[in-house]
């Protein structure tokens, strides 16, 4: 049988692809091809459940323009299909006064995006989070929790619901690019389809190769570590606490997250892994490290970010360091309340340059799409890039 889609990836973005396609295209047959024995394993499956705002992202970006959209779809998706998620709010807190510029600016951005957000004192922070300590915060109404795990289940239901295929256990080991579409060679057998969305994130880069296609990026893996706060201590915690981000750096800095399940999450570190599924500092993988260390864009991205890369390790290595993170938030938080958690690993594309894609990117060809570059806020976005990626790929299908 040659399937009219084949979709490689089965994390949100992947069944959210698959289940535009289903809305969008009834008639063509899809296929959804997951490497591991179960969906949602990876990225999807290890990050902290917060559905964005959009505040942080710039204006006109597929980032903001896809969260925006895509968080809407997400809360409406999970009314509709009575799936648990709360939207609880969050606060960016600024802990000094120097810190009170790149406040403003957030929230400037912010509002530039349709964001509904605003200031607010340091006695306004204590009476919704008792336990920050901040000269002004920023309050994010809109944000809030869920289980992208369970949205992707979902997902795949509903796409299975309507004749089409999920497949585990069918890593993708071998691409032949036909005129008139691909053969995948996967460890669940052979598949033949005449167009091909690649959702593979840690692997995207590799995949994108794999049918001929030079994305100009390399996936280079950091691994956020987690703590969660121990019972006794979640009350330190109310909703989700986030620090002031350095513009310097890419990622948001460690973070309070009520989880929807009820636990406390702190973290991410953001620090390099050795390994695509480098979820321990002693996994390495020689492939994935030598492809790292002889890519130049890693290189430069190394000398840029030394000093920072210096801090993520400590604070990765020393559970002291981390917390002295976790203080300027929550000054009441001590080493017994923490408790670790399972790590995450977020596949960063990084430009030959040493630049980082702060922004979605996709890669096409007029029987392929791939999606190269999809870090958060992509699970809050999944049905919006979803739907994006569908429409790219129908404007090819004859």
């Amino acid at each position: 049988m040659t399937h009219d889609v084949a979709i490689v990836g089965g994390g949100i973005v992947g069944l959210a692809t698959a289940y535009q396609l289903a809305r969008q295209a009834p008639g063509r047959s899809i296929i959804v091809l997951e490497k591991e024995a179960a969906l949602a394993t990876h990225q999807t499956g290890r990050n902290s459940g917060v559905i964005h705002s959009g505040i942080y992202y710039r204006p006109g970006s597929l980032k903001a323009e896809n969260c925006r959209e895509g968080r809407k779809a997400l809360v409406a998706f999970c009314e509709r299909e009575g799936l648990p998620f709360e939207v609880c709010g969050k606060v960016i807190v600024a802990v000094t006064e120097a810190e009170r510029p790149r406040l403003h600016a957030i929230l400037e951005r912010g509002r530039a995006n349709g964001i509904a957000a605003r200031l607010i004192g340091p006695e306004a922070l204590r009476a919704r989070e008792p336990h920050v300590r901040g000269v002004e915060a920023i309050l994010v109404p809109e944000a809030g929790i869920v289980d992208f795990r369970a949205v992707t289940l979902r997902l795949a239901e509903r796409v299975r619901e309507r004749g089409h295929e999920v497949r585990t256990n069918a890593a993708v080991r071998d691409v032949a690019v036909r005129s008139d579409g691909f053969t995948l060679a996967t460890e669940a057998g052979e598949v033949r389809a005449r167009y091909l969305v690649g959702c593979a994130g840690l692997y995207a880069d590799r995949l994108a190769r794999m049918c001929g296609l030079e994305p100009g990026v390399r996936i280079i893996p950091f691994r956020g570590e987690y703590f969660e706060l121990k019972p006794p201590a979640r009350a330190l915690c109310r909703h989700l606490i986030y620090p002031v981000p350095d513009p310097a750096f890419p990622f948001l800095g460690v973070h309070f997250t009520r989880m929807i399940d009820g636990r406390v999450e702190c973290g991410p570190s953001a620090v390099l892994a050795f390994a695509r599924e480098g979820y321990t500092f002693g996994t390495v993988n020689l492939r994935d490290l030598a492809e790292m260390v002889t890519y130049p864009g890693f290189r430069r991205l190394a000398a840029r970010h030394a000093r920072t890369g210096w801090h993520e390790l400590r604070q990765s290595l020393s559970k002291r360091v981390y917390l002295r993170a976790l203080r300027r938030l929550i000054p009441d938080v001590t080493l017994d309340d923490l408790a670790p958690r399972v790590a995450g690993v977020r596949a960063q594309a990084v430009r030959p340059d040493g630049t980082l894609v702060d922004d979605f990117l996709f890669a096409e060809t007029d029987r392929a799409v791939h999606v190269c570059n999809a870090p958060s806020p992509a699970a809050t976005a999944a049905l919006n890039v979803g739907r994006l990626a569908a429409e790219r790929l129908l404007a090819h299908l004859a």
